[in-house]
């Protein structure tokens, strides 16, 4: 007999849809029904005892939420050749922790990815995990060398929706118009982490000063030199995203903004939106949380940089209205070796709903269909996953289970990622996952 599943007593909500005491009844790892209270009740008293019996799986949702699961458009999961400090079973057992369902994985790996086999090896290895979808990225140029971009004609959309150089900006305008020329042949994304990299590298000696000075105790001095690094680092943002604006516009691509983190680059890339420009951004949990004023010391170093709270406004008024598309971790974890020497990033999925839940839903009003929308729906419409993002009838079940009333505080030591470092450790945020299911089977409960 065939098994179905009944998620039943939830409160159900996507982008259009907030219901009370519902229900989804799922088969074959997809939603097939969604029902109201009476209808998954009658189900429920019909299987009494003998749920199993019946081929009837039933789960309580005890009052619960439950939203399609999340999609991230931006995670590191370092592998291959960086596996010590996260691996596709270690950052796919983190991505369930945290809501995850599907992902798209950066190819800033040893050796980088830079073809569609590679790729596709990461696919494969993330289905055998079978703990979400993984999307393994191809780099704009071969290895990162900023020249070849021949890799990027063998490409299929459906298996590689996304390339990027992740940390390291093309620096040729030329070779970076004719890869995003390719990509718009190809219907494939291209993602920017925009930064000059000739201002980022005027910036770096300048904050390594300003945290040895800290480390002395020179605090005045720390902040004066840390206030000239972060505005070039701030420049370095604003102009490499002008410039990448401007040639997606005369290749005719998707351009996907990372980690939007200034008011000047969201200003910008409304601007080409509402000219018709074919361009998205994202907004990092991290920078929707928390700035960068005061003196953050080394483990707190993130690129680009957390910003001033004008800043941080700026981004969370766009995330409520729509005029930034998605939420995206930047997954970043490290050894507590590296972040200790100065590595830039946070592990970041298994606290991207709570930090979200507590700074957008109950510190500024989002409502959680909005914050759904940003989560799951947009990021799945972006990467034409046509099958995610909504429970709907036919969509695949892929799903969070979260309390929303859940107080807990952050302790990274239990992090399912290697990566242990949390900004916000020891901090008490609202809102936990407390089960995901991926194609309708579940793969995790806390």
């Amino acid at each position: 007999m065939d098994r179905k599943l009944l998620i039943y007593n939830a409160r159900l909500i996507d982008e259009m849809t907030d219901r009370e005491g519902s229900a989804l009844l799922i088969a074959d790892g997809k939603i097939e029904r969604v029902l109201d209270g009476m209808e998954a009740a009658r189900l429920v008293d019909g299987a009494g005892g003998g749920a199993a019996s019946c081929g009837l799986e039933l789960y309580d949702a005890r009052g619960q939420v439950v939203m399609p699961a999340f999609i991230d458009m931006h995670a590191h999961f370092r592998d291959p050749g960086l596996t010590q400090k996260e691996d596709l079973d270690s950052g796919s057992r983190a991505a369930a922790a945290g809501g995850f369902g599907t992902l798209v994985l950066m190819p800033n790996t040893s050796p980088v990815i830079s073809s569609q086999e590679a790729a596709l090896s990461n696919n494969r290895r993330g289905a055998e995990i079978g703990l979400a979808e993984l999307f393994q990225s191809v780099s704009i140029t071969r290895d990162f060398g900023g020249t070849d971009i021949s890799h990027l004609e063998g490409l299929d959309r459906s298996s590689v929706p996304l390339i990027t150089e992740d940390g390291h900006e093309v620096k040729d305008s030329a070779v970076m118009l004719e890869a995003m020329k390719a990509a718009a042949r190809r219907g494939i994304v291209v993602s920017c982490h925009c930064e000059d990299p000739f201002l980022a590298a005027a910036a770096r000696p300048i904050r390594a000063a300003a945290l040895e000075e800290l480390g002395k105790g020179n605090k005045e001095d720390a902040a004066r030199l840390l206030s000239r690094a972060d505005e070039l680092l701030r420049l370095a943002e604003d102009t490499a995203t002008d410039r990448n604006i401007r040639l997606a516009a005369a290749a005719g691509c998707h351009l996907h903004l990372c980690h939007v983190s200034t008011a000047h680059c969201l200003e910008t890339a409304l601007r080409a939106k509402k000219a018709g420009q074919n361009l998205s951004l994202e907004v990092t949990p991290h920078h929707i949380g928390l700035t960068g004023e005061g003196l953050p010391g080394i483990l707190n170093i993130v690129n680009p940089p957390l910003r001033a709270e004008e800043d941080r406004q700026v981004l969370i008024e766009a995330l409520i209205s729509g005029d930034a598309d998605v939420i995206a971790t930047d997954h970043a974890p490290h050894t507590a070796v590296d972040k200790k020497n100065g590595s830039p990033g946070f592990s970041g999925l298994e606290t991207a709903f709570a930090v979200c839940y507590t700074n957008l839903v109950l510190d500024s009003g989002m409502d959680l269909r909005t914050l759904s929308a940003r989560m799951s729906a947009a990021p799945a419409r972006l990467l034409s996953l046509g099958d995610r993002g909504l429970l709907q009838a036919g969509c695949r079940a892929d799903l969070a289970v979260v309390d929303t009333e859940r107080c807990w505080t952050v302790q990274g030591a239990g992090f399912r990622s290697k990566g242990k470092y949390t900004p916000w450790e020891g901090e008490e945020l609202t809102g936990m996952v407390t089960a995901t299911f991926h194609a309708g089977r579940k793969v995790y409960e806390g």
